[in-house]
């Protein structure tokens, strides 16, 4: 019971995360690649990985390895090129099942979402229930498959999806919540990256009970606004919602090039291409930003970024061409050769507005 005496009031979220879903997709249109150690991603000396299959991942292949290294540790991993176009495509027909059970969806990724389902548009009689409609419609239409995680917090509900990956359901009631986190390792934690847990290592901080045991102010102290949040998230607690049509922040495009660029005539063409994408993504969101940065890789990977912005919003696309090649223009010739550049827009306006509200009801842990 609260304080108040009522009973407490829980959200029902779900976290749905696609398994292995550019690798997944890629084996699904081509059966002889089924079983067998897939990356996504260039094969050449510069590519990355996108995405690896769960074949792949046995050998240590992981997503952002960069393709040498892959191939060092899997020596018989199968190259496929993106088709993000495809992906696409798939992701917005997952989300049309999302949009049967609820209108606030908060997509992180094409291949992962939030859904509360607090107050469904068609109630299963619970949140696992609905999860479990949800991964067995993804699997009859797209062949392809999903882990759920299902609680009453965001935090809690993409923990428990990766707790039986893959294919799999996990469900995190209130009352597991805060003993649920204790034996995490903090690198497990959501919204805790490798500096942020290598500092939390040094103040000997590994588990979710040493981050428990930490006061408020200490972890404010050491990690400012952040602070108030892992506090919560170590007791199970995080209160942020769903946020339906979140606003983007910014669209931008970057290449990384097979051999590392020092003439100005090279840098031409590549501008044009990537503003020719950032506005193309713009123009179908939307979007209309004042401010264009652009950001310069080097070869030892040290990176730069410039930004200028405009009183009125971009208007075209030669003009954010132009605006890019002034800004990377001063930096040619470079120091070293440059490996990567890119092209962001930002500081919308007339962006649209956000999803519906959350509605807070009374329910009990058996409605998870």
């Amino acid at each position: 019971m609260s304080s108040s005496g009522q009973p407490p009031v829980y959200r029902r979220i779900i976290h749905i995360d696609m398994d292995a879903f550019y690798a997944s997709v890629e084996q699904r249109d081509n059966p002889s690649l089924r079983g067998l150690p897939v990356a996504v991603g260039g094969s050449r000396e510069r590519g990355v990985v996108a995405a690896a299959s769960y074949a792949a991942r046995t050998f240590g292949v992981r997503s952002a390895m960069a393709s040498v290294t892959a191939r060092r540790k899997c020596p018989n991993l199968v190259f496929v090129p993106p088709r993000f176009d495809v992906y696409k495509a798939v992701s917005q027909q997952i989300h049309g099942i999302f949009a049967r059970y609820t209108s606030l969806i908060q997509p992180l990724s094409l291949d992962e979402a939030y859904l509360d389902v607090t107050v469904p548009l068609v109630d299963r009689g619970s949140a696992t229930a609905i999860a479990e409609e949800i991964r067995a419609a993804i699997r009859a239409e797209t062949d392809l498959t999903a882990s759920a995680g299902v609680s009453y917090n965001k935090f809690l509900a993409k923990l428990a999806s990766d707790h039986r990956k893959p294919d799999g359901l996990f469900v995190v009631t209130p009352k597991m919540g805060p003993a649920f986190v204790e034996d995490l390792p903090i690198a497990k934690f959501h919204g805790v990256g490798p500096a942020t847990a290598a500092k939390m290592n040094a103040l000997g901080i590994h588990t979710g009970l040493d981050l428990r045991h930490q006061s408020l102010a200490f972890l404010a102290e050491h990690f400012g606004k952040a602070g108030s949040y892992y506090y919560g998230v170590a007791r199970g607690q995080d209160d942020r919602p769903v946020e339906a049509d979140r606003l983007r922040k910014s669209v931008g495009a970057e290449t990384t090039f097979d051999r590392d660029i020092e003439r100005w005539e090279e840098v031409v063409p590549v501008v044009e291409s990537l503003a020719a994408k950032v506005w193309g993504a713009c123009s179908r969101g939307g979007h209309a930003g004042r401010t264009v940065t652009v950001k310069i890789k080097y070869a030892d990977f040290h990176q730069i970024t410039r930004s200028r912005s405009c009183i009125e919003p971009i208007g075209s696309q030669r003009a954010l061409q132009e605006i890019g090649l002034e800004l990377l223009r001063v930096h040619f010739p470079p120091p070293l050769g440059v490996r990567l550049l890119g092209v962001t827009i930002s500081g919308f306006e007339g962006a649209a507005a956000k999803g519906p509200g959350q509605l807070a009801l009374t329910l009990g842990p058996s409605d998870l």
